[in-house]
């Protein structure tokens, strides 16, 4: 009886320190459109996806869908109100059963906290379309805001919301150089837990460098459309981690194309290969460790020969220790999770640092 006394008087409390709150005033939304959004290879108006497709008729299906996902594209707002919320909806594709739907169909919050982008909450996905409360009882003072959109839908619509009465505006691109980053779902993002972990926008935060994030799922296999392409970018960089997709004799036809055309283009900027990440699965799997291995043989075989063909400021990441060695570093034995991400991050941070510094792309 006691015991049942003291729950009923705890709950009848609690029910009266929360009728006490004030209520939180109506959240205003605004389009996300009109805000910033950041991260697009080529710049489109009115659409979250990463390259307008209708002007290469000529990619395949397959491609053309991955490009309207949002790897690698943010909103940036600043606010000065106490709670951030947003709606926003995607398709009805189910989520992939390697990744969390936080980072399939979800959205990620950094705010600038003393000069470092810090993760604030996240947007959960549960339908098509979607309204959550990101992050609240902040205090009022105005914040930088980083809203990262998923790394595997498409997204249709988006609305930031903060309390009415609070400022809302356009941020700023924080990065003002650009790394175009091609590659396969690993540049993409899976499986990291969600969308602000996956490494390219990891490596934008922490060096300040726009690493603008064109990995295409299964499908990085320098296609030389793809490669005319990714020539035409505005650019200061170029990192091409496309070689966990290709075939080892796809790698042996097509590297050369893809470098001598992007050189041709860009005669100065640095090109950066990174053989593929050593598959977790290739463990006790003999035919997947072989294959990566040949995989890993032919980009190296590549880049000596790019080397002696003449191509300068060409560089190469090794993949044997992107994920160390005790083959925790995957979620399904492909893909990274987070520390495998953190781990590649180890290894490729410092080298793009060295690259970027001495061919004056950052000081």
């Amino acid at each position: 009886m006691k015991k049942l006394l003291t729950t009923a008087l705890s709950t009848c409390l609690a029910a009266f320190l929360y009728a006490q709150q004030p209520p939180k005033p109506p959240v205003s939304y605004t389009d996300a459109l009109s805000l910033n959004l950041i991260g697009q290879v080529f710049p489109l108006k009115k659409s979250y996806h990463r390259i307008d497709t209708a002007v290469y008729a000529d990619f395949s299906a397959g491609i053309k869908r991955l490009l309207t996902n949002g790897a690698g594209l943010a909103i940036s707002f600043k606010t000065n109100s106490p709670r951030i919320t947003a709606k926003w909806c995607v398709t009805n594709a189910r989520p992939h059963n390697n990744m969390t739907p936080i980072a399939d169909k979800g959205l990620d919050l950094y705010i600038k906290r003393n000069g470092k982008w810090e993760f604030a909450g996240v947007g959960r996905a549960d339908a098509v379309c979607n309204e959550f409360v990101i992050v609240q009882n902040m205090d009022r003072t105005e914040k930088e805001c980083l809203l990262y959109l998923p790394l595997y839908d498409e997204v249709r619509s988006l609305s930031v919301g903060v309390d009415s009465g609070y400022q809302l505006t356009p941020g700023e691109d924080p990065f003002p150089k650009r790394v175009v980053v091609y590659g396969s779902s690993v540049t993409q993002g899976a499986s990291a837990s969600r969308p602000g972990m996956a490494y390219p926008a990891r490596l934008s935060r922490e060096m300040g460098v726009h690493f603008l994030n064109l990995g295409l799922s299964g499908s990085g296999k320098m296609e030389r459309n793809v490669a005319d392409m990714l020539a035409t970018a505005k650019a200061d960089a170029f990192v091409l981690d496309c070689f966990a997709n290709p075939s080892p004799e796809q790698i042996k036809e097509r590297t050369a194309y893809l470098v001598k055309t992007i050189r041709k283009m860009h005669p100065d900027a640095p090109i950066v290969m990174i053989q593929s990440i050593i598959r977790q699965s290739g463990n006790f799997d003999s035919t997947v460790r072989r294959l990566v291995e040949r995989q890993n043989e032919n980009t190296l075989k590549q880049y000596e020969q790019l080397k002696k063909d003449g191509i300068q400021r060409l560089y190469l990441i090794r993949g044997e220790d992107l994920l160390g060695n005790d083959h925790e570093g995957a979620t399904d034995g492909i893909h990274p999770n987070d520390l495998g991400f953190d781990r590649m991050l180890q290894v490729i941070r410092p080298e793009m640092i060295r690259i970027l510094k001495s061919n004056q792309v950052i000081k």
